[in-house]
């Protein structure tokens, strides 16, 4: 039987069900995931990090622990505590100098180095100010701490007050290096640098702790080593 326009369906239907199959399995080279999208993103050292939606923000749900800026070139690495002691140009270090701590908790940064222009953070995302935090803790509200942390005594010290990790965010208690070079708090304290300065001295950084629900907001030392948690940037939409 014909159409109105003397096309036979018999024929057509069938080829047109070929081409639509040939089409959907065939790949360009350029349709791949962009970094940073669905669930997962890769920094520069190819070091793969969950991530997690809160609140409208995208987070990495793991601490950063990468050894180079994503324009490959390397963060230097400090380990003698004297160097360390009033250093005011980037480095990062291992807590206690134990690569397998770091393996689990992340590198601790110093100030200098998260806001450093070559840029930790992979593309397409950045070292969160403190405003980023602000908005991440007023998502969860007051017991922000406990959504953000781990659950259990294996990482933190008891009694972990509050934890249900009910964010997703997976906070753990990576401790810190403190401007004299010396390591404290695993098992404590997760402190985590932003990018806003107080003064030309100090910075502030969000700190989760082993005894409360809360999120604390200090400023310190920019020389502090503290862990690094990356949030994905926000396009900007253009009305045309």
């Amino acid at each position: 039987m014909k159409n109105r326009t003397g096309i036979l369906f018999p024929f057509i239907i069938p080829a047109l069900l070929i081409l639509t199959l040939l089409c959907g399995c065939k790949k360009s080279d350029n349709d791949k995931t962009p970094e940073g999208t669905g669930n997962t993103v890769t920094d520069v050292d190819g070091n793969v990090y969950p991530t997690v939606t809160i609140g409208g923000q995208v987070w990495m749900a793991a601490n950063l622990r990468t050894t180079h800026y994503r324009n490959h070139q390397p963060v230097t690495p400090v380990s003698d505590s004297a160097q360390w002691a009033g250093l005011t140009t980037p480095g990062y270090c291992m807590y206690s100098n134990d690569a397998a701590l770091a393996a689990v908790y992340g590198y601790l940064y110093n100030w200098y180095a998260v806001t450093d222009t070559n840029n930790l953070a992979p593309s397409g995302w950045h070292v969160p100010t403190d405003a980023d935090w602000v908005a991440l803790e007023n998502a969860l509200g007051s017991t922000a701490g406990g959504a953000m942390k781990t659950t259990g005594t294996t990482q933190w010290n008891s009694p972990n007050t509050g934890a249900t990790n009910s964010s997703g965010f997976s906070g753990i208690p990576g401790g810190d290096r403190s401007y004299n070079g010396s390591y404290h708090y695993m098992g404590q304290y997760a402190c985590w640098w932003s990018t806003t300065e107080n003064t030309t001295a100090t910075a502030w950084e969000h700190v989760a702790k082993y005894n409360s629900s809360s999120i604390l907001r200090m400023n310190y030392s920019k020389n502090l080593g503290l862990s690094v948690r990356c949030v994905k940037d926000i396009p900007l939409h253009h009305p045309f």
